[in-house]
């Protein structure tokens, strides 16, 4: 985080902040507002480490590597999860040049890392985790009625209850395909269920920053949402991804795109592998596993994780702040 301190100035984005997110002039008093840097810095530190607003107000109380990012001392005030989640849906609302104001920050954030020699460089390469949330005690009838969009009757005149459901996540099944035992007799594939929601992310191979993001619930399929992961401004063609993104779709699209496709090829239906799609599939997976270093860092140090709130007419909840390009191992 000094480093990215050190190669940025935060100050080019006050001017924008500012015009986005105006504040009262406090002629009746009140507790003086945080600065506006100040708050897109714990955006990007939020981004960064996808946390959730509750971890991101506990990690900057309790690392003094995020106190110096902010330029905050051990007797100063933090800005709470309400804070934090209230400055990110005005910059959300707001709008500069007919785009969400957010976008715009980030997307000159971006430039500013490429100005400092992070470019996009060498290919791209797109994954996707499961975020679990908490589970969900709902009647047959309330589960029908959030699938088809609709808040279930009973919850209609509770607005307490209501915001403590969680109507966008859902369920899917997780599969670890097993290995043969030590005598070669098969052993079964396991099935695990999930409850909660997918980060889908692009980074480029030789930054490993995160370039493109997005948020979907559990049951999203991932190949689907590989257009849009795509970044165009990788100066490489190639894109590494493993077999759920196989697909005649996806295949045309990045051909339509002049990309090249390094997608694993899955094995075909009741044959064994081919033993030169198998070490194809090997020499893909040495670069295609960097990706996976990404959310270990956002699952083991940053304790990724979905952290419920009660929020009045909030939109719905995701695993990660923001869907704003950002860097993913700025580490402290």
């Amino acid at each position: 985080m000094e480093r990215l301190n050190a190669v940025v100035d935060f100050e080019l984005f006050r001017a924008d902040l500012e015009r986005a997110v105006p504040r009262s002039d406090r002629s009746k008093g009140g507790r003086p507002p945080f600065d506006h840097v100040l708050m897109f810095k714990a955006l990007v530190l939020q981004a960064s480490h996808n946390l959730s607003d509750e971890r991101t107000e506990y990690l900057i109380r309790d690392r003094l590597s995020f106190m110096r990012f902010l330029g905050l001392g051990l007797a100063d005030t933090v800005p709470d999860a309400n804070t934090i989640w209230t400055f990110r849906e005005a910059l959300t609302r707001a709008r500069i040049a007919g785009k969400p104001a957010i976008e715009v920050v980030f997307e000159r954030f971006d430039a500013a890392l490429a100005a400092a020699g992070f470019l996009a460089m060498s290919g791209q390469i797109i994954d996707a985790s499961i975020v679990a949330a908490p589970k969900q005690r709902n009647t047959d009838d309330e589960k029908r009625d959030i699938k088809e969009g609709r808040v279930p009757p009973a919850w209609a005149n509770k607005p307490a209850k209501l915001r403590q459901k969680d109507r966008d996540a859902r369920w899917t099944v997780k599969y670890t395909k097993a290995k043969p035992s030590l005598g070669g007799a098969p052993r079964v594939d396991l099935a695990v269920p999930a409850f909660g929601y997918k980060n889908h992310i692009g980074i480029d191979r030789r930054h490993r920053l995160i370039r493109r993001w997005r948020v979907t619930d559990a049951a999203r399929y991932d190949g689907a949402v590989l257009p849009e992961l795509i970044d165009r401004n990788n100066t490489a063609s190639d894109v590494w991804a493993d077999t759920a993104y196989r697909s005649q779709a996806n295949e045309k699209f990045l051909a339509g795109r002049l990309l090249r496709s390094q997608i694993h090829r899955k094995k075909p239906k009741g044959k064994p592998m081919p033993r030169r799609t198998a070490r194809a599939n090997a020499r893909k997976s040495a670069v295609r596993s960097a990706v996976e270093h990404v959310f270990a860092r956002q699952k083991g140090p940053m304790a990724y994780s979905f952290a419920p709130s009660a929020w009045p007419e909030r939109e719905p909840r995701s695993a990660s702040p923001t869907s704003s390009t950002t860097c993913s191992e700025w580490s402290g």
